[in-house]
């Protein structure tokens, strides 16, 4: 058997009964997701308003918040924010790999490090990730140990505790000294501007809260209504993806502050005393405006699609245009990159549509790809 056939083995014997025994023992948990959609729809179908309300809202709460148009607007903001000579600490953001965040901070003279392990990886590999929750999925523990001796010079053994113990010796000291802390965006609340973002090791409560400035970057489909449907989005896309319930939860509304002092709010306190909000569009509007593109935008990326998928688990893991992978990154890849070649793989099992929380009819968008794809080659229109 290859590395892949391997690591993906692993991977779906691990994950797949997972989530199923979350879905059972939680039942409120389906009833979240029908609520997570329709707060999607209602942004969606009044986007740029909602856009326009979210900034509003990052603003009065002492924060900065930016809308992008592409990558290139995107690195341009980032550049400015950060400028050169810094150590960057960035917490898994797939918004910030399309736009080429890290590499470009590291053109112009910064230090940066991924501190997701699996990110970490893939940067450490100097490979695409091939999950969009875990993105070195393609990786086997042995060949992980042979990575770390190689790039760090320590042999961490072969048992999955010290490898991970190696890699967070290594990266606390990044984290301590870290001028900028970069991350995504789980969810957005446009009544409050605030971001709210899962996760399970800790890396994104570190880079949020101990650099002095942090920057998120996402999405425009990201944005729900109010706190109360950004709270449930994360709450179901840990369930999806098998990690129920989430270590951490991190609300963010703003710079730090303290109204300990005559209960007059004031800002910064101990965490950052800036912090920055950039929207990207980068295709999604469009998308917006096709009716069958528009399910694309409901993903939440929790990543069960992939599992259930026989391409994936056929292929390499290099499906799709990164970060986006397997039939979720089918459909990504059209909507950001204009690539509908990927859809062609789609065989039309029909298993990702069956486990979609956000109930996206997956392989009817990548059919829509295809037919997209077939008239571009035959010239009749633009794709």
């Amino acid at each position: 058997m290859s590395d892949w056939d391997i690591a993906i083995k692993r991977g779906v014997e691990h994950n797949v009964p997972r989530v199923f025994k979350v879905l059972r023992e939680h039942p409120y948990l389906e009833d979240l997701a029908r609520k997570v959609r329709e707060g999607k729809l209602e942004v969606l179908s009044n986007l740029d308003h909602y856009i326009e309300m979210t900034m509003k809202s990052v603003e009065m709460i002492g924060g900065k918040a930016y809308f992008v148009e592409n990558a290139e607007q995107a690195r341009e903001i980032v550049g400015k924010i950060v400028g050169s000579g810094k150590r960057v600490v960035m917490g898994k953001s797939m918004v910030a790999y399309e736009t080429g965040i890290r590499k470009y901070l590291q053109s112009i003279g910064n230090e940066v490090w991924e501190t997701d392990l699996g990110e970490l990886l893939i940067q450490f590999a100097d490979e695409p990730p091939s999950h969009i929750i875990a993105p070195a999925v393609h990786m086997t523990r042995e060949r992980i140990r042979e990575l770390i001796k190689e790039k760090l010079g320590i042999d961490p053994g072969d048992k999955h505790e010290d490898i991970v113990r190696v890699a967070r010796e290594f990266l606390r000291q990044k984290f301590l000294t870290a001028d900028i802390g970069i991350t995504g965006a789980n969810a957005v609340a446009a009544d409050a501007g605030s971001i709210v973002l899962v996760e399970n090791e800790g890396n994104i409560r570190m880079s949020s809260v101990v650099p002095p400035v942090h920057i998120s970057i996402t999405g425009v489909e990201k944005i729900l209504p109010n706190l109360e449907y950004a709270m449930y989005e994360v709450l179901v896309q840990a369930a999806y993806a098998g990690l129920y319930p989430p270590t951490y939860i991190n609300v963010t509304s703003g710079p730090s502050s303290t109204g300990d002092v005559e209960q007059k709010r004031v800002s910064p306190a101990h965490g950052p005393k800036e912090f920055h909000l950039i929207l990207v569009d980068n295709g999604r509007r469009k998308a917006n405006e096709d009716p069958v593109l528009r399910e694309a935008l409901l993903c939440i990326r929790c990543g069960r699609c992939h599992f259930h998928c026989p391409v994936y688990r056929a292929l390499d893991g290099k499906w799709g245009d990164p970060p986006y992978s397997g039939p979720m990154g089918a459909m990504w890849s059209g909507v950001v990159y204009n690539d509908y070649k990927p859809a062609l793989l789609c065989s039309h099992a029909g298993n990702c549509r069956e486990v979609c929380p956000m109930k996206i009819n997956i392989p009817k968008v990548l059919e829509y790809l295809k037919s997209k794809y077939f008239m571009m080659k035959a010239g009749t229109r633009e794709g």
